[in-house]
């Protein structure tokens, strides 16, 4: 069976994505922020919890306190891209879920009333919306460059509170020169797939 999605919106989505290095100097606007939001935000998640927040690293002062924490390989490219987002995990989240999850309210009480709970619960379904978030740049006609090699708690510090818990962060913008690392190889189907 084929796939519905166009080939081009395969590519662009899923087999020419890459992690961007290097990005041009072309702004990242608001308003395509707010688009690749306006998009993502539909991803499902489990009883529709949305735990993923967004802080958008723009000020010059905000990024120098920003790559402090990123290993020594991420710095230079985090102070060069035009627009940074630290994704983290609001444990928080169930204080949105009798608005998100309108038909069943007392789930707010009912399975998220422990702390552990929710930050297990958090990190999974942010985790999920963070991939929805780098699929959306793409959507959009940006790279991204998410990244894991990072001073996690200091980032918390720097940045969040208690109630967040930092998941990656992402640099965003135009691709520049040499912007990608040759393709790694992915594993077959055999590889992955089990049938029981």
């Amino acid at each position: 069976m084929s796939l519905v999605l166009d080939p081009a919106a395969q590519d662009l989505l899923f087999r020419e994505a890459r992690t961007a290095n290097t990005f041009t100097d072309e702004p990242v606007t608001e308003e395509q922020v707010q688009a690749i939001y306006d998009l993502v935000k539909f991803g499902p998640t489990a009883f529709n919890q949305t735990p993923l927040r967004i802080t958008l690293v723009r000020s010059a002062e905000a990024r120098e306190r920003l790559v402090k924490h990123l290993a020594e390989g991420n710095q230079a490219k985090t102070a060069a891209a035009p627009l940074v987002a630290i994704l983290s995990a609001d444990n928080e989240f169930h204080e949105e879920l009798p608005q998100l999850l309108p038909h069943f309210p007392q789930a707010k009480d009912m399975f998220f009333a422990e702390r552990p709970v929710r930050e297990s619960a958090a990190a999974l379904n942010a985790a999920l919306q963070a991939a929805y978030f780098i699929i959306g740049v793409r959507a959009a006609g940006l790279a991204a460059g998410p990244m894991t090699g990072l001073d996690f708690e200091g980032v918390r510090k720097e940045f969040l509170d208690d109630d967040h818990t930092p998941l990656m962060v992402v640099n965003i913008g135009r691709p520049g020169e040499d912007a990608w690392f040759p393709r790694s190889p992915r594993l077959a189907y055999d590889e992955v797939v089990t049938t029981v």
